[in-house]
């Protein structure tokens, strides 16, 4: 893309500069170059003329439920971690004026990084550091859960308490919504899990979908920026571990959560080594993981049921999910399969 002064789709070119001039010392013209899109918020890596470089986030074209892709969220908590042990890049500015981009957007420093989308790209990063980012990445999250967040004042972001029973309950009411079959598994081990809640102690920052893709790697393996907040909220930080386990794919075990998992790559360790590096991080008391892991793997089946209906449904247009609809299923069912496998080692 990289326009200049032309027209860039989701980008008012002239206003956007102008508003950016106002906040950041810049020289012109501004480029526009599209880094990600699709279903999920765009986001622009945005560069003037002496190399200076910035991230500007808004949401999809096409947008539809105005919750999903909140840009006033993302920046807050953004802005709020900026003096915290979290890496985050520093804000330039939030703009909620839709006059002059249409959307509400953010403008953020661009941090410089490595997103490690595949197993061929943490490959390519090299075998030998990747037990050192998985390690920066552990202790990256201890950091986000240790944030006092009254202290730095995203203590009403969200409802502190039952965070466990009300994500039960949200995804189950989602499942039933818009299931294209029964699934009498996945809804056993929703009962069995609404009976079984661990207490959640004092409420955290839930990232909401922390996992290694969705940060920034710098060159020595640490963790550069958090990124992707928009699911970000309160409540029970085990959540948090058990997703990051639940994205962790291994090659023994024989499916993927998702596309292109980059875990599959040799060099990352394995999942006790996560929840050893976590504890001492944290401190915390690992005794009910087996609870969050089932319900961490419940959840995943549960969004992706929704996915899958609405590809059945043709709601997706003409896209088809990696290895067709079948593949999809077999994905679910695993997922399925291994909630139960942890929801019988939970009394």
């Amino acid at each position: 893309m990289g326009d200049n002064a032309g027209e860039v789709q989701g980008v008012n070119v002239d206003n956007v500069t102008e508003w950016m001039a106002q906040r950041t010392d810049l020289a012109t013209p501004l480029s526009f170059d599209l880094i990600a899109g699709g279903h999920s918020n765009l986001t622009f890596r945005v560069a003037d003329p002496t190399g200076r470089a910035w991230v500007l986030r808004r949401p999809p074209l096409f947008q539809v439920l105005q919750s999903a892709h909140d840009m006033g969220r993302e920046h807050r908590v953004i802005a709020a971690l900026a003096n915290s042990d979290v890496p985050v890049p520093g804000i330039v500015g939030f703009c909620e004026d839709e006059s002059v981009n249409e959307r509400p957007f953010y403008v953020m420093e661009f941090v410089p990084g490595t997103v490690l989308r595949s197993a061929e790209m943490a490959t390519a990063f090299g075998t030998d550091r990747l037990p050192a980012v998985t390690k920066s990445l552990v202790e990256t999250m201890a950091a986000i859960h240790r944030v006092d967040v009254d202290v730095v004042g995203l203590g009403d972001l969200g409802r502190k308490e039952n965070y466990i029973a009300r994500q039960l309950r949200r995804w189950l009411g989602q499942f039933e919504a818009s299931k294209t079959r029964e699934r009498p598994e996945l809804v056993a081990v929703h009962d069995h899990l609404v009976e079984r809640i661990p207490d959640q102690g004092s409420a955290g920052l839930v990232h909401g979908d922390y996992r290694l893709d969705n940060c920034l790697v710098a060159d020595d393996g640490s963790i550069a920026a958090v990124l992707d907040w928009e699911l970000c909220t309160l409540g029970d930080v085990l959540a948090d571990v058990a997703s990051l386990m639940t994205y962790w794919a291994r090659p023994q075990d024989g499916f993927t959560p998702i596309d292109a998992a980059p875990t599959m790559a040799d060099g990352f360790p394995e999942r006790e080594q996560l929840l050893a590096w976590y504890q001492e991080a944290s401190g915390r008391n690992m005794d009910d993981i087996d609870f969050y892991l089932s319900f961490a793997s419940w959840r995943l089946a549960s969004i992706l049921e929704g996915v899958y209906s609405r590809y059945v449904s043709g709601a997706m247009g003409d896209t088809e999910p990696e290895g067709g609809a079948e593949a999809f299923v077999e994905r679910i069912d695993a997922l399925v399969a291994k909630a139960g496998e942890h929801a019988e080692r939970v009394a």
